[in-house]
């Protein structure tokens, strides 16, 4: 019988839990769900995350914990990504997420992210392409990676600018000026400055903020869709943008600085990007219930 696995996922704008089990070569969800906390936007605005978010990570988490088990995981991983790389206090916030899960909670590296959102995008979306670039759009971070379906990428890289970061350092305000979008968008070639990737084939993209793009210009992101994407969320207020497209309103407003950051991106992988639902969290639960397995 398949084994089942859950994986809880601490984000800077979500707290996202997935259980599913390995067949047939792909994995199949049992239950998802996520849960918004917000910690990136204290680590931006003071550097570390008050006591009150703490508590409510903890018991986000405890609470995502208790549903994988009830659905059946056998194991269940809790991982944590920017938050744990870039707050001053993430040694208390391991210590309380792994009193709140009971068990152990690995923060990722920049490298190891970008490699798990490789195997779960590859892994879930099969291109056929010979080079996938893989790009994880997250609120604090970005990651990037490149390599042959089926091994591991071969070229990483990470910039410490995501939807969440940009939003709050340069994009504070609905509708923004001409002059503000123009200095957003300068922050973002200059963190991207000096990249060059080796051209893929095929690009996919991840990310909650993607996946909320997807609804405003459909599943396929090129420099058409990104522009048309930008146009309409600096001139239109986040909640028309909530109504007309059906996207969660706490999400909206992340979603201008998000699409600067993929203007960037798919200018330098220039082939589009194809929006999927798979990443971190499904190629954690690939490595994870492989290695069981074994």
């Amino acid at each position: 019988m398949a084994m089942t696995g859950g994986v809880v996922d601490v984000g800077s704008h979500t707290v996202r839990l997935l259980v599913a089990r390995r067949e047939g070569g792909g994995l199949q969800t049992v239950h998802s769900e996520g849960v918004r906390v917000g910690l990136g936007r204290e680590i931006e605005e003071r550097g570390r995350i008050s006591e009150v978010k703490l508590a409510d990570a903890a018991k986000t988490v405890r609470k995502l914990c208790t549903l994988a088990r009830r659905h059946g995981a056998e194991h269940v991983e809790v991982l944590v990504t920017a938050p744990g790389r870039q707050s001053a206090n993430a040694r208390e916030l391991v210590a309380v997420l792994e009193r709140a899960a009971k068990t152990s909670v690995q923060v990722l590296s920049a490298e190891e992210e970008a490699r798990l959102a490789f195997v779960g995008a590859v892994s879930v979306a099969r291109p056929s392409a010979g080079l996938v670039g893989v790009c994880d759009l997250g609120g604090a971070s970005t990651e990037l990676a490149i390599g042959i379906p089926g091994r591991e990428p071969t070229w990483i890289r990470s910039v410490e600018l995501g939807a969440l970061r940009l939003t709050v350092r340069r994009l504070p305000d609905e509708r923004p000026s001409e002059e503000e979008l123009e200095v957003a968008r300068r922050e973002v070639e200059d963190v991207f400055r000096g990249f060059a990737p080796p051209l893929p084939g095929a690009a996919l993209v991840v990310g909650g903020t993607a996946r909320a793009l997807r609804k405003l210009v459909g599943p396929t992101l090129g420099p058409d869709e990104l522009a048309q994407a930008v146009s309409e969320l600096s001139s239109r207020s986040h909640s028309a943008i909530a109504r007309r497209h059906g996207v969660d309103r706490r999400r909206t407003p992340l979603l201008l600085g998000g699409a600067l950051i993929l203007s960037e991106v798919q200018r330098r992988l220039v082939v589009p990007l194809e929006v999927v639902g798979a990443g971190l969290r499904e190629g954690a639960l690939v490595r994870s219930l492989d290695a069981v397995a074994a």
